[in-house]
């Protein structure tokens, strides 16, 4: 079975007013390169066993701010350590305005072939809430430059169920990334995370809760919006053209081993799931002292992740596999949640699969707490 390996790239622009990853403020100076001297070494002298993989994926943070000689450097550890297959999906997140024609025909030129590019809404208003530091134009002209530099797999990011976001807000929102026809597109309902700007101004009334039963209508004119343009529903909140599916995330949902580096990157190898720190001048510290940084491990009830993580699929869970892998019939062991969640026309069996119906992937939150 073919992995996956996570970069972790912390740098942005700006902090955004939602966000609750590990992230800093993008400085041009000798931090970026130290940054990227450090998880180079952490690559190289990981204990890994060296596996084939054939996904590559630079997350973030806004991994575009590093230069086409920077991701070169990183890559070229990547395959030095691991066995990449010629058909290689590299992935960079990049987000408007924090790229160029010459800086993606570098990123092209190292073979990266797919970018996921955070739009997160084409209303300079929510932009502005939101602290992005792009405006709706910015975005425009950015999809036209990763055209015009040969990316043929470009995924788009967009966020519904903003403060003060109407139901017609979020159909201009989707009808102006489907005309612009993308192969893949995640569509995302906001999560309010404690400790951002974004939850104190809630907290505050400073800005409106956003309305449960209109991020409820927006999710279902995602799911019609969608299928009309094409897009096939392969996980929750992720849709593709034909044969555009992310490979390297689906392997998080099908329990693939993901080997993560950088700060605050997690890993799991099939049995366990281990985390590096936090901080990214800590981390940085502690990859020049020791050439690691992880900070936790743990073994994982991957039985009881098989299904939860399985359910976000569209296809659901194969209830033979699950017997093959962990010698137990979910039907017997979770008889009576299936028949409460099946009464409530959250889940159904199609077959050898369970899976959520469409009110349960609405839900979804409600299956997964059965079966924890």
């Amino acid at each position: 079975m073919a992995g996956g390996v996570y970069l972790h790239i912390p740098f942005c622009k700006s902090r955004c007013s939602y966000c609750d990853f590990a992230t800093d403020v993008y400085r041009e100076s000798d931090a970026v390169e130290r940054y990227v001297n450090a998880i180079c070494r952490e690559i190289s002298s990981s204990t890994v066993e060296p596996v084939s993989a054939d996904t590559v994926y630079f997350g973030g943070g806004t991994p575009s701010l590093l230069s086409p000689n920077q991701v070169e450097q990183i890559l070229k550890v990547v395959s030095g350590c691991f066995d990449l297959a010629d058909d290689t999906e590299i992935t960079m997140e990049m987000n408007p305005a924090t790229v160029s024609a010459e800086t993606l025909s570098g990123y092209r030129s190292l073979g990266v072939n797919r970018a996921s590019f955070g739009v997160q809404t084409f209303n300079d208003r929510d932009l502005k809430l939101l602290a992005r530091g792009h405006d709706a134009n910015d975005a425009r002209d950015t999809f036209r430059l990763l055209r015009n530099a040969g990316f043929e797999n470009l995924s788009f990011d967009l966020i519904a169920g903003l403060p003060g976001q109407s139901l017609d807000d979020w159909e201009r929102n989707l009808n102006e990334a489907m005309a612009m026809q993308p192969e893949h597109i995640s569509l995302y309902l906001l999560e309010i995370h404690q400790g951002t700007p974004l939850a104190e101004q809630l907290r505050s009334g400073r800005r409106p809760m956003p309305d449960e039963d209109t991020a409820a209508g927006m999710y279902e004119v995602m799911l019609d919006k969608t299928s009309a343009n094409g897009f096939e529903q392969y996980e929750i909140s992720n849709f593709a053209k034909p044969g555009y599916e992310s490979r390297h995330n689906t392997k998080y949902w099908r329990l693939d081993p993901v080997y993560g580096f950088g700060v605050s990157a997690h890993s799991f190898d099939g049995f366990e799931r281990y985390a590096n720190e936090r901080d990214t001048a800590a981390y940085v510290r502690r990859i020049e002292e020791s050439s690691t940084a992880e900070v936790m491990r743990e073994q994982v009830d991957s039985a009881s992740e098989f299904i939860f993580l399985g359910l976000r699929l569209n296809k659901g869970i194969d209830l033979v596999e699950y017997r093959r892998r962990y010698g137990a019939d979910i039907e017997q062991k979770y008889d009576l949640e299936l028949r409460d969640l099946a009464e409530k026309n959250l889940i159904e069996i199609f077959g050898d699969r369970l899976r959520l119906t469409r009110k349960g992937m609405l839900f979804s939150n409600e299956v997964f707490e059965a079966f924890v």
